[in-house]
């Protein structure tokens, strides 16, 4: 295993030495009773981080988006979305399950915000006969698009849309250290945008597990009693809120290094990228998943002919050119 290079995602990573120390360090409490004071520690940074009142620590990124869409859309309510956005295409329908949101989307060939199609799509509240437009989602940085991250402008200008139709904006951060690192705009700046967020600590940084949803006081509190509803109530948890600590002070820097190696894997792949998400065009996506695979490189077919390799901090430059040369000789027989 250790002459694999595993491009296949960022949630591969394994906790570092360090990050397992500081989890077996961690002051402990039950967390379903409010008392971890590692949790506590950890919610309160990350909601400091992002500019809002509170965060609630879950086991997963799929929980924290559909808690947070949940606060701004109610059952028989519609959130509009990117049509490649993952709280659409893979939370495996949690959105519609669990809470009864619908949910129309809008198409754009780098994940962007389409604010005409927005516009068309919007459906004011008019009784008993449409479902009605509750809130607003993007995804910073976008996955499906290749790790996009989305401009500046264009989020202050939905910004402003939704506070003058009176929809909620909710943000899919789970890379936005990414989009922060790459753009050098603060989290806080990130955060202002939204009403509610998630993102997640056990991509790019590093975490073995967890995520968080940010927002008001109130929406927190709503949601404490709906991840319990859920099946998310956790006791002693604070081990593994210490590892998202730990990767807050240690691991957010260091994904200007994954930026920078996702560019070598671009270029051998015939693309460009903009974070630490390549996104690679082939008529046949499972043949170079299978033959990299023989040679030690594993990456993703994320459609039948899409391929998707991720950098992470477990894949360092000497294994980053090795993938590159067996990827740029695949890419180049199509």
């Amino acid at each position: 295993m250790s002459d694999i290079v595993d491009l296949r995602s960022d949630t591969v990573t394994k906790p570092t030495a360090a990050m397992r120390a500081a989890m077996a360090a961690a002051e402990v409490g039950d967390d379903v009773y409010g008392e971890d004071p590692t949790v506590r520690q950890l919610e309160e940074r990350v909601a400091d981080l992002l500019g809002h009142e509170a965060a609630l620590f879950t086991p997963s990124g799929s929980m924290a988006n559909v808690l947070a869409v949940r606060t701004v859309a109610g059952v028989g309510q519609e959130v509009l979305c990117e049509a490649r956005a993952h709280i659409a295409r893979a939370e495996l329908g949690a959105h519609a399950a669990h809470t009864g949101v619908t949910m129309r989307t809008w198409s754009d060939p780098g994940g962007g915000i389409d604010l005409a199609a927005i516009r068309d799509l919007y459906a004011p509240d008019m009784g008993p006969f449409f479902v009605p437009t509750a809130a607003i989602s993007v995804e910073n940085t976008h996955n499906f698009a290749g790790g996009a991250v989305l401009p500046w402008e264009d989020l202050e200008a939905l910004r402003t849309y939704a506070d003058d139709t009176g929809v909620a904006i909710h943000l899919d951060g789970a890379r936005i250290w990414n989009a922060h690192v790459a753009t050098g705009r603060s989290l806080a700046d990130y955060g202002r945008i939204a009403d509610v967020a998630a993102v997640c600590l056990s991509k790019g940084l590093g975490a073995p597990i967890g995520s968080l949803m940010v927002g008001s006081a109130e929406a927190i509190a709503e949601s404490r009693v709906w991840r319990k509803r859920m099946g998310g109530g956790m006791r002693q948890v604070g081990i593994l809120a210490a590892a998202g600590l730990h990767a807050l002070d240690h691991h957010i820097d260091r994904l200007a290094e994954d930026h920078a190696h996702a560019a070598i894997l671009a270029e051998a792949m015939g693309v460009t990228s903009s974070t630490n998400i390549i996104l690679a065009e082939h008529p046949e996506a499972a043949r170079v998943v299978a033959e990299a695979a023989e040679e030690g490189i594993l990456v993703s077919a994320v459609g039948p002919t899409s391929v998707r390799a991720v950098t992470h901090l477990d894949v360092d430059r000497s294994a980053v050119e090795r993938a590159a040369v067996v990827l740029a000789r695949i890419f180049a027989q199509q």
